[in-house]
């Protein structure tokens, strides 16, 4: 399904307490497919109650450059307001460190 020039990685990240997301799955999860030739995001998936929230997710992240921090944090303080909003944040990072990690080993 995806090219060998494909990694996947995935960050995590608490959410809040009165959210859904952690009473059935405790923990927030973002899983990242990134194209290793242009670093590209290819597809994205996570720990979500309801589809469009998946869906949405996607559409912040797909085709993004996975280095670019600054583009993509924005994008999600703008336009995601869910409750999750600063795990998917934290998450995102987290998954930034333990690729990085990756790469210097």
């Amino acid at each position: 399904m995806y090219p060998k020039e494909t990694v996947y990685i995935v960050g995590e990240a608490k959410s809040p307490q009165n959210n859904p997301i952690t009473k059935q799955y405790h923990t927030f999860f973002v899983g990242f497919v990134i194209d290793e030739t242009n670093n590209r995001i290819v597809d994205v998936d996570c720990t979500s109650i309801l589809g469009l929230t998946k869906r949405f997710i996607q559409d912040l992240f797909i085709g993004e450059v996975f280095w670019d921090s600054e583009t993509i944090i924005q994008s999600i303080e703008k336009r995601y307001l869910g409750s999750s909003q600063k795990a998917l944040i934290v998450a995102y990072k987290n998954a930034k460190k333990k690729y990085r990690q990756a790469l210097d080993e």
